[in-house]
């Protein structure tokens, strides 16, 4: 019996920060969580250390795509922090080319944290690239439950 193959998809990121549709991108680096553990130590006891979970950790997301229409998006959304700030709730959704959902996430406490533009170098031509960086407090539904 053959082993089973998979295929590898070609997915987009398609981001919305509440009422802010920012485009799609093509990576998507930093879902994650991670458990903080603080040890203790029981007198008496040698045979392992005590691992209590405290609090819950998210990395940034990073998010990169060739410069486009929807780069005016994000400087907009990017710029609005000047004029005062809350946190949104957003949704990253990985699509297929076929424009089918593949996963979804939902983000809570959303926050721009940077945004870098594309070098420009005569040397070295390359796809002129942007990429964004946001930061979050945690995973929620997708439709913001």
């Amino acid at each position: 019996m053959l082993p089973e193959t998979t295929t590898a998809t070609v997915l987009r990121y398609v981001v919305r920060i509440d009422d802010h549709n920012l485009g799609s991108f093509s990576s998507c680096e930093g879902l994650g969580a991670e458990v903080v553990l603080e040890t203790r130590e029981e007198g008496g006891n040698n045979q392992f250390i005590w691992q209590l979970p405290t609090r819950i950790t998210y990395p940034t997301i990073k998010l990169s795509r060739p410069l486009g229409p929807d780069t005016s998006k994000v400087a907009t959304w990017f710029s609005g922090i000047t004029r005062g700030y809350t946190r949104h709730t957003g949704t990253i959704q990985a699509m297929s080319t076929d424009g089918t959902v593949i996963a979804e996430w939902g983000l809570e406490g959303v926050v721009p944290v940077r945004w870098s533009g594309p070098s420009f170098s005569p040397d070295s031509p390359q796809v002129a690239t942007e990429t964004i960086e946001i930061a979050h407090h945690g995973f929620i539904t997708a439709n913001g439950s």
